[in-house]
């Protein structure tokens, strides 16, 4: 079998081959923390996440990278609206999005880089971008100058007009060319601020997260994913700068895009009050039942999200887990490698999630039907395996069912706390397990590891 993955700059489907396979890299844009996590923002969390945990089981060494913009506009009017620094504003929505994710089955990535930690390393690559000549200092801005760098539109396919329109941008009387973007712009005062060569300022939005691949995972790498919003102006601009700066050298292999969010058939916005926060959501179903709707359409299409899917997604992990507590009584064996064919194949094809799904059901469906012990054993173990990489039905099948259908909101946040930690344990992912330990500290829980799961108690 051989991984397979749509190229959005190729615009097809091919055969993922790393430039190196024993050291393979990704990096997936993240959130900018000024609000708590949404549901659109939770899918490429977990496309992306489910991708991961594939290739880590293919290739020999991968390294994840998913970084945290912590200086924006957003940022800054969030602060000066609530009176608070930024820094609380900027902290307190990273922990409550590494808390959301973790609630999800989210494994933690590597590597999760902070743009303000990386501020020397974006100055160096503005400096090197004009060197190079694709770059300009004017009235204290540093711009990306955009016809020294012919490739550009390639990956958007959009034309000089739509793509001057499509970056919102102002076109500014100190631009060489309308296209032109921010690299650097100065800050007032009251503005977050860095000493630079061009004076005190901010980085733009998009030299960041070229400038925080460099620094840990190289001038080149192998996936480059995030939302379809991002491929322009976002990744249509990180490829020029990181193309640029390192005269021609081959920014990305792969880019990988997914598909947007609906709600009830209707984009997500302030507007209309149906912005769905996924800690919101939490109060309703497990963890585990909404990264399961999440995973219920193909990554690149669009998924419209319902109370029903919701419901249907919670009834789907029923019938797997009382396939699972049916094979109780079979012994714990390694799988054997032909049971997992079939959906390691879905998944290996460009990440078909309803497939898999579908063979996930037809796995559960057999082990009912069959009664040779050692069997039993085998489809325990692809169930097991299986939901793995997938991020699901990690659990003990009783505990999944012994959860209550309601809960006071303080217990709710505690209970799924605590089935992430649980998660992130059976999947090695002990910095996190170890986090979350300390966040139930901290608000008067202990949690004890036993044969069987984890229980809690409150200690204050």
């Amino acid at each position: 079998m051989t991984l397979r993955l749509t190229n959005t700059l190729k615009r097809t489907k091919e055969a993922f081959v790393p430039a190196n396979p024993d050291h393979v890299t990704m990096y997936v844009c993240g959130p900018t923390v000024y609000n708590f996590a949404h549901i659109g923002n939770a899918r490429p969390a977990v496309v992306f996440d489910v991708l991961y945990r594939l290739l880590k089981r293919r290739f020999g060494r991968v390294v994840y990278a998913r970084n945290f913009t912590d200086v924006d506009d957003k940022i800054n009017a969030a602060a000066k609206e609530t009176d608070q620094p930024i820094s609380a504003i900027t902290e307190r929505y990273i922990d409550a999005y590494q808390a959301d994710m973790a609630s999800l089955g989210v494994l933690t990535p590597d590597l999760e880089p902070r743009v303000t930690d990386h501020i020397d390393e974006i100055i160096g690559m503005v400096e090197s971008l004009i060197e190079r000549g694709h770059a300009y200092a004017a009235e204290g801005h540093v711009l990306f100058h955009v016809p020294s760098f012919s490739a550009y539109g390639a990956l958007s396919g959009r034309n000089r007009d739509e793509m001057v329109s499509g970056a919102r941008v102002e076109v500014a009387p100190f631009k060489r060319d309308p296209a032109d973007f921010v690299l650097w712009k100065p800050s007032t005062p009251d503005l977050p601020g860095w000493d630079s060569p061009w004076g005190r300022g901010r980085p733009g939005w998009h030299i960041e997260c070229s400038a925080m691949i460099e620094q840990h995972l190289g001038n080149s790498i192998d996936i480059h994913g995030g939302g379809q919003d991002l491929i322009f102006p976002h990744h249509e601009n990180e490829i020029a700068q990181g193309t640029c700066a390192h005269d021609g050298e081959l920014y990305c292999r792969h880019w990988v895009h997914n598909g947007f969010v609906t709600v009830e058939g209707r984009k997500m916005s302030k507007s209309l009050g149906n912005v769905l926060l996924v800690r919101n959501l939490l109060d309703e179903a497990p963890g585990e039942a909404i990264r399961f709707a999440l995973l219920g359409a193909h990554y690149r299409q669009p998924l419209d999200w319902s109370e029903d899917g919701l419901a249907q997604a919670k009834r789907g992990l029923d019938r797997l887990y009382g396939a699972l507590r049916d094979l109780g009584d079979a012994l714990d064996i390694d799988c054997p490698p032909d049971l997992l064919d079939e959906f390691v194949a879905a998944l290996e094809d460009d990440l078909n999630f309803p497939r898999a799904i579908a063979e996930l059901f037809r796995l559960a469906k057999a082990a009912r039907q069959i009664t040779d012990m050692e069997d039993r054993a085998a489809y325990k173990a692809a169930l097991r395996d299986a939901g793995s990489l997938m991020g699901l039905l990690q659990q003990d099948p009783e505990a999944w069912f012994e959860q209550p259908a309601v809960e006071d909101e303080d217990t709710a946040r505690i209970r799924r706390l605590v089935e992430a930690r649980s998660v992130a344990r059976s999947a090695g992912d002990y910095t996190t397990a170890d986090r979350i330990r300390e966040e139930l500290a901290a608000i008067g829980v202990e949690v004890q590891d036993q044969a069987d799961g984890s229980a809690w108690q409150r200690t204050g």
